[in-house]
């Protein structure tokens, strides 16, 4: 009973001892929010891109009955020719469960998507949480998006998060670009971190990636970042007509 009571002792002495890893980009604020982002990504069949957002555009607003959309783009540069990709809102699980309950009821819904799913030929799906220090912010005229996708190392937030957000952050606090939002996925590719950036048009965005690229404060705080890269991908988004972000 004695060795048993040391052996406890010892490894609680141990438990207290070892060093707590704390972040400001940790997921513990985002539990007391229930809101996610579903991010949906249809990639198309060739020379149907137009046929789909046309049938898209008419009967959008049956959709938005249901729920939030907060943007749809189109893709313009970037990866997969012929996608599409747009963004919807809910205030928690059971919301979502509710939605697509009533969305499968909607007749009129229903019958108008038919024609476009033989225009689609994969789909992608993501939910994803605003991370603590990053809000949804909404661009004050029309513009173009940039899409970027940081596959990060192993050991989530608590690991890259500060020097995440501080590499973000010195982009944002020198104006080389607007934040829309950051957003870190729940479900689907794990350790993964999509930064959505809003800019006037795509030769505004160059010049101001030119610009940061030379400005010391910038670099800095990119290459601490980097030590906890796997790979990163960029898309430069075109808003649709009927897009809420626009």
């Amino acid at each position: 009973m004695l060795v048993l009571r040391s052996g406890l002792t010892r490894a609680l002495a141990a438990r207290k001892l070892a060093p707590q890893v704390c972040s400001s980009f940790a997921t513990g604020p985002r539990q007391y929010d229930g809101t996610f982002y579903e991010f949906r990504t249809y990639c198309l069949k060739p020379s149907k891109m137009n046929e789909f957002l046309e049938n898209v555009k008419k009967n959008i607003h049956l959709r938005t009955v249901h729920s939030e959309l907060v943007g749809y783009w189109s893709v313009e540069f970037g990866g997969q020719m012929n996608k599409v990709f747009h963004i919807w809102k809910y205030d928690n699980f059971a919301h979502r469960t509710e939605v697509r309950k009533a969305v499968a009821k909607d007749k009129e819904w229903q019958q108008s998507v038919v024609p476009n799913l033989a225009l689609i030929d994969e789909q992608e799906t993501e939910i994803t949480y605003l991370v603590p220090w990053s809000k949804l912010e909404k661009p004050a005229k029309e513009g173009v998006y940039e899409l970027v996708i940081f596959q990060m190392k192993p050991g989530g937030p608590a690991l890259w998060g500060d020097a995440f957000k501080r590499a973000v952050n010195a982009h944002v606090d020198l104006g080389y670009s607007k934040l829309v939002g950051v957003f870190h996925t729940e479900y689907g590719a794990l350790n993964r971190v999509h930064v959505l950036w809003w800019n006037e048009n795509a030769d505004s965005r160059a010049a101001g990636r030119h610009q940061s690229h030379e400005d010391p404060r910038v670099v800095a705080a990119v290459r601490e970042s980097v030590n906890y890269l796997v790979s990163q991908q960029n898309t430069l988004l075109i808003p649709t007509s009927f897009s809420p972000l626009k």
